[in-house]
């Protein structure tokens, strides 16, 4: 029985596409895709399937990117760390950049309550109902240490306004999602923006060696995924997903446009133009990822279902899954000109979608939280994703593997699906017919 068993598993891994290059179930690895590598409020950077560094951060993460900031030889990249209101970049595995995001509008009511309370015109109490007040009115919201006040207990707030009523009033928010957008070219190794969302609705897009504000976009919802494409001095779209208001929105496509007078705008210009989502979709569920292949946008929901859409938000297909969706991520393959969509599910199982077509599954110890698919090292496809437990997974795919577009999934067959080229109806067709009818043999 034992030697059927483990032929079994040797023709299981024979017939896999992948090979396992590195488990380690105990890496200490508990991250997210749009930050991986990053854990426990640290940095870790691996060579191979070692710990090469670790930098100790300040906040948690939210996001992590790589970019290039100049074209500078030799061509190295730098890293990009969102945490809190901050990002940090790294280079040569330094610190190198620190960039804080702008401080906010603060209400001058606040202000004013606050001085009050400076100059002991006002007691705790009726500090407390004003900002009450200003809070259910107010249209420039409250700042944290206004909310955290009337939070407090009776009997604590008397201290509270004695350790803070002297330092100034300031509103900071904090980035939820980070990406990256070519300057202006569309090669692999050009120099890239940093594109940024934050809790209060803006989009900041960064220049790559200033770290000045090249332009910046108010939404009407704060932001939770994002993908960018394009180049910033050409065209570019952003896509964004809000979680809260169920919604898919394309932010903006900036590029040269020909006014009434024939003037050509500039793409600063452009922008200004598109301060609103020029496509919004309606989802039916929680979104959980967001994955672009070329012109259509992959989402990922909470019902365990996947949708494909146009950029112009026409919906396409919908493909169900058999357990909640935890992680997406895009395989790209551009020496062989393939695409896919890898979907982490909580049933310990990674699916490979094309279009709605389930072509591969890949078969895990552990559920997967994040995904990231490219070149490492030597190997141009390289999955790399890390488990719920704190686990770190490292498969290489192999040169032979071949994909089929058939879908795997069971049920009936594609070709089910596809109408039949059936021709149209003749004028001979019609007449016979009806004369087969009056003519018919009792």
């Amino acid at each position: 029985m034992s030697s059927v068993s483990q032929e079994l598993k040797d023709t299981s891994v024979a017939s896999s596409k992948w090979l396992d290059a590195h488990y380690d179930p105990v890496a200490n690895l508990y991250t997210f895709s749009s930050c991986i590598g990053v854990c426990n409020m640290k940095l870790k950077v691996y060579r191979g399937t070692g710990l090469l560094s670790e930098s100790t951060l300040l906040d948690l993460p939210t996001g992590l990117v790589s970019f290039l900031m100049d074209l500078h030889e030799p061509r190295t990249p730098a890293i990009a760390v969102a945490s809190g209101p901050f990002i940090y970049v790294y280079k040569n595995l330094r610190p190198y950049f620190k960039f804080t995001l702008p401080s906010l509008e603060v209400n001058p009511l606040e202000q004013d309550v606050w001085s009050q309370a400076k100059e002991d015109m006002i007691d705790p109490m009726t500090l407390k109902e004003m900002l009450e007040g200003l809070r259910d009115k107010a249209e420039i919201p409250l700042s944290v240490r206004s909310l955290r006040f009337l939070m407090l207990e009776p009997h604590e707030m008397e201290n509270f306004v004695l350790l803070h009523k002297e330092q100034p009033i300031r509103r900071q928010t904090v980035i939820t999602c980070i990406g990256t957008l070519k300057k202006n070219m569309a090669d692999e190794d050009a120099v890239s923006c940093l594109v940024i969302g934050t809790e209060n609705g803006d989009v900041y897009i960064l220049d790559p060696e200033a770290f000045t504000i090249l332009y910046k976009m108010s939404l009407p919802s704060t932001p939770t995924l994002m993908d960018v494409t394009g180049q910033f001095d050409v065209e570019f779209r952003i896509t964004e997903l809000d979680v809260s208001v169920l919604s898919l929105q394309v932010l903006l496509q900036v590029g040269g446009r020909v006014t009434s007078g024939g003037e050509q705008l500039s793409p600063r210009a452009e922008c200004a133009l598109h301060r609103q989502p020029k496509y919004c979709i309606e989802l039916s569920s929680h979104p959980v990822g967001l994955v672009r292949m070329g012109k259509n946008v992959v989402v990922g929901c909470t019902h365990e279902t996947l949708h494909g859409y146009t950029q112009k938000g026409k919906k396409l297909w919908t493909a169900y899954l058999p357990a909640p969706v935890t992680t997406m991520a895009l395989m790209d393959l551009p020496t062989r000109g393939f695409q896919a969509v890898l979907v982490g599910l909580a049933n310990c199982e990674v699916h490979m979608y094309r279009d709605k077509n389930l072509i591969g599954t890949i078969k895990t110890p552990d559920v997967v939280t994040s995904i990231c698919f490219g070149r490492y090292g030597r190997e141009d496809g390289t999955l790399i994703m890390t488990t719920k437990g704190g686990g770190l997974i490292v498969k290489i795919l192999k040169r032979t593997a071949v994909f089929d577009d058939r879908d795997s999934a069971p049920g009936p067959p594609i070709a089910q699906s596809i109408r039949l080229n059936v021709p149209k109806k003749t004028k001979l067709y019609v007449d016979q017919t009806l004369r087969e009818r009056e003519n018919a043999v009792g």
